[in-house]
C-alpha cells in the first residue's frame, strides 16, 4: 500500500520507517526542514536503540522518503497522522494545534475511500470533530492509538502486544477496519490481540494506560514515604506485594519518579478533559499522583542538602543521568533536570553526564556543566547523585569510582546499585525509602 505519515518526530518517524518494513511505501512529511533532511541521510533526530539502522535499511529499498511537501501525500490510500500534543502553556490541558493544523491540511488532498488515521494522544471527544471536519472529501477518519515506550520503539511497532482500531459505525467502519487489517497484515497474522472499538474507546486507551502507570508509580513512591518515617524498606515491600498476582511487580520501583513527554503532560490533560465533560471529581486522584511525583525529586535535593552539612553552597554535586529514562536521550520533564537546576540555584556546582542527552540538556539548562564521562562528572566532587539508571551506570566499580571524587557520598535515585558493595567501598549510600538509611 502507499501510506503517509504527518509528523516525523519521535512517533512518526519510527512508524514511517516500521510501515516500509511491512513492505508498503511510505512518504513521511513534516514541517522541519532540518529534520527532514537528516532522515532523508538516513540519520535520526532523537536516539532511539535500533532506529537508525532501520531507517537505514529502509531507505536504501526506496519504499521510504521524507518530505516537506504535503502535496506528496497525494496518492496514499492510508494517512497517518503523528504529531505532537503537548501542554498548553497556561493550562494542563493537551494543545491541539498540530493536530488542527495537520488536519486542514489533510482535507485539501485526501479523497473518497481513504482512510485517514489519528495516532496522536488527544483528548476524547477529538476524533469525533476531525471525522466532521474530513466528511466532505469522502475520507474516513480512524483513531489507531500508539503505546510506545522510549528505547523499546522499534520492536513495540513491529511487534505491539495489542491493535486498537477506533472505527466508525457501519459499513464505513467495517471497510476501515479491513484498510487497518491490510497495513498491519504481517502484525495481524502473528494473532497479535485487536481490539476494534469506538472513537471514544479509543481515544481513552492510551490516556487511561498511562494514567495508571503512573498512579502505580506514585503509589509505591508513597509508600517509599512511608517507609522513611517507619524505618521500613521500599525495596523489600515492593518485592512482597509484587508477588500478589493481582499487582505485579513491574513498576514498583521507588525511585524520584516519572518524567517524560507522554506520562506528566497526559494525567494532566486527562483532568483537564475530565473537568471539561463534568466529571472533575472522577480523575481528582490524578492530582495528587501527580504531586506525589513532583515532591520526590524535592526528596531529592532535601536529602542533598543534609549530607552536605545543611547547605550545598559551593560543593560540587555530579549528576548521573541527564534523560528521564535509559536508552532515550529525552530530557521533557526529565527529573535530574529539575534536582539539578535547583541545587545549582541553592548555590552549588552541578556537573551532569549522560550518555546520549549531553546535547539536548545543555539547551535546556546551560548554566549546569556536563560532561560524558561519569569519572570527569565525579572527580572531586562532593557528592554524587544517580537518576538515571543507564546500565553503565549500573556497573561503575564503587573502588575505581570512589578514587576521584572529594567525599563518597552517594544518593541512588533510582534504588538501583548494589549498596552492600558501595558501602563496603567506603561510600555513604542514601536511597529512597530504604531501611538501611
Amino acid at each position: 500500500m502507499r501510506i503517509s505519515v504527518i509528523g516525523c518526530g519521535y512517533l512518526g518517524a519510527v512508524h514511517a520507517a516500521a510501515m516500509s518494513t511491512l513492505g508498503h511505501q511510505v512518504v513521511g512529511v513534516d514541517v522541519d526542514a532540518d529534520k527532514v533532511a537528516k532522515l532523508g541521510r538516513g540519520k535520526s533526530p532523537f536516539y532511539e536503540p535500533g532506529f537508525e539502522e532501520l531507517l537505514a535499511e529502509q531507505l536504501a529499498t526506496g519504499r521510504l522518503t521524507f518530505t516537506t511537501d504535503m502535496a506528496a501525500i497525494e496518492g496514499a490510500a492510508v494517512h497517518f497522522v503523528c504529531v505532537g500534543t503537548p501542554q498548553q502553556r497556561d493550562s494542563y490541558a493537551a494543545d491541539l494545534t498540530y493536530v488542527d493544523a495537520a488536519m486542514t491540511e489533510l482535507a485539501a488532498y485526501v479523497h473518497e475511500g481513504d482512510v485517514v488515521a489519528g495516532k496522536s494522544t488527544v483528548p476524547v471527544g477529538s476524533a469525533e470533530r476531525f471525522a466532521e471536519e474530513l466528511a466532505p472529501t469522502g475520507a474516513t477518519l480512524v483513531w489507531n492509538p500508539e503505546f510506545l515506550r522510549e528505547g523499546f520503539a522499534v520492536e513495540d511497532t513491529l511487534h505491539p502486544d495489542r491493535l486498537v482500531y477506533g472505527v466508525p459505525s457501519g459499513e464505513e467502519g467495517q471497510r476501515a477496519r479491513k484498510v487497518l487489517d491490510e497495513v498491519y497484515a504481517e502484525i495481524v497474522a502473528r494473532n497479535t490481540p485487536r481490539l476494534v472499538v469506538g472513537y471514544a474507546t479509543a481515544q481513552l486507551v492510551k490516556v487511561a494506560a498511562n494514567s495508571f502507570l503512573a498512579t502505580k508509580i506514585s503509589f509505591i513512591n508513597a509508600m517509599a514515604e512511608l517507609c522513611e518515617a517507619a524505618g521500613g524498606d521500599i525495596t523489600e515491600l515492593a518485592d512482597a506485594i509484587g508477588h500478589d498476582a493481582r499487582i505485579g511487580r513491574r513498576f514498583l520501583n521507588a525511585g524520584v519518579g516519572f518524567g517524560g513527554g507522554c506520562l506528566p503532560k497526559d494525567i494532566r490533560a486527562f483532568m483537564a478533559r475530565a473537568d471539561d465533560l463534568g466529571v472533575r471529581d472522577t480523575l481528582t486522584f490524578l492530582r495528587e499522583i501527580d504531586t506525589i511525583n513532583v515532591r520526590r525529586r524535592a526528596k531529592v535535593v532535601d536529602l542533598a542538602v543534609h549530607l552536605s552539612g545543611g547547605d550545598v553552597d559551593g560543593k560540587r554535586i555530579a549528576v548521573l543521568g541527564a534523560a528521564f529514562k535509559p536508552n532515550s536521550d529525552d530530557i521533557r520533564d526529565a527529573p535530574a533536570l529539575v534536582i539539578g537546576r535547583e541545587l545549582f540555584d541553592r548555590g552549588a556546582t552541578v556537573v551532569v553526564t549522560d550518555p546520549k542527552a549531553i546535547e539536548n540538556a545543555r539547551r535546556s539548562e546551560p548554566q549546569l556543566e556536563y560532561t560524558e564521562s561519569a569519572i570527569e562528572a565525579a572527580s572531586h566532587a562532593d557528592l554524587v547523585i544517580l537518576i538515571t539508571e543507564w546500565d553503565e551506570y549500573r556497573a561503575l566499580d564503587p573502588v575505581v569510582f570512589g578514587a576521584v571524587v572529594r567525599r563518597k557520598l552517594l544518593i541512588d535515585g533510582r534504588n538501583c546499585l548494589d549498596d552492600v558493595a558501595w558501602t563496603d567501598a567506603g561510600w555513604t549510600v542514601r536511597g529512597l525509602g530504604r531501611s538501611f538509611q
